[in-house]
């Protein structure tokens, strides 16, 4: 009798198990849950161009020292850089005499220890030198901005649209016209943090730092709007993330090309070598 009813015994939990599981995924495609509003009002990154962005698009060097001061002074207070040599610098066509004066006039010193005495000290940075982390006394710590644009989706069109994106939460609504606060009256910025609607939960902890015209002061000319410095602030952190992206996209191409030949040669040798001598 147990050999009876043991496999029948099985056999009904399975199925109970099955039935469960079935009315558990019908209730969930049929019935969801309410949305929330992240899920209603973060907005996608906006579309932006810049010079980078095609297969044959390259950095403007121009553009991404122009981005380089407007991280010097506005972001490198709260942000680090610690992937980046002071050296790097002169990818951007900076000379070696510019990237030894950038470095040893940062505001951040390089850090020294002495082992055989334990001291601690500082000393003026090289240009071999990373630029020296931020240490930030506030709640929480800054994240650091070297791969910043890799780590976020969107990359530079992220973080432009997060820098000129921050809004007033009274009023606001999303392109649908729903308006954020009569829809969620609970969903109000709590204080010392900031409304963004670019950011994943709607509410930063960091203020706009790019808040005027004319911010920075640009040397070439270019007229330092708030929508031109945070262009060209993302697209330095583009390079920052990317150093290396002119050159792998002058080397892909000339490979491409020669996998593209390896292979027709692939196919005329196996035409050649499978070809009915007869």
């Amino acid at each position: 009798m147990v050999r009876l009813f043991g496999p029948l015994v099985g056999l009904f939990f399975a199925v109970a198990l099955l039935w469960s599981f079935g009315i558990g995924a019908y209730t969930a495609a049929t019935d969801p849950s309410p949305p929330s509003a992240e899920a209603l009002f973060v907005e996608h990154p906006k579309h932006v161009e810049f010079s980078f962005d095609s297969a044959f698009g390259t950095f403007d060097k121009a553009q991404l020292q122009r981005g380089f001061k407007v991280y010097q002074e506005v972001c490198s207070a709260c942000h680090s850089l610690k992937q980046v040599a002071f050296r790097d610098l002169a990818a951007l066509g900076y000379n070696e005499a510019e990237v030894k004066a950038i470095a040893k006039n940062w505001a951040s010193k390089a850090q020294t220890f002495d082992p055989k005495t334990g001291d601690r000290g500082e000393r003026p940075n090289l240009p071999a030198d990373h630029f020296p982390a931020v240490y930030y006394a506030g709640q929480g710590v800054p994240p650091d901005l070297s791969l910043i644009t890799k780590s976020r989706h969107g990359g530079a069109q992220y973080v432009h649209s997060l820098l000129t994106g921050y809004a007033e939460q009274v009023g606001y609504k999303n392109e649908k016209g729903q308006e954020l606060l009569k829809m969620f009256p609970d969903a109000k910025t709590p204080d010392g943090l900031y409304f963004n609607p670019y950011f994943a939960n709607l509410n930063l902890a960091m203020p706009a730092p790019l808040v005027s015209d004319d911010q920075v002061a640009y040397t070439d000319g270019t007229k330092a709007t708030v929508e031109q410095m945070s262009k060209d602030v993302s697209a330095f952190l583009t390079w920052t993330a990317e150093p290396k992206l002119d050159k792998r996209k002058q080397t892909g191409w000339p490979v491409l090309g020669f996998l593209v030949f390896a292979t027709a040669l692939a196919y005329l040798a196996k035409r050649n070598v499978w070809a009915d001598k007869h």
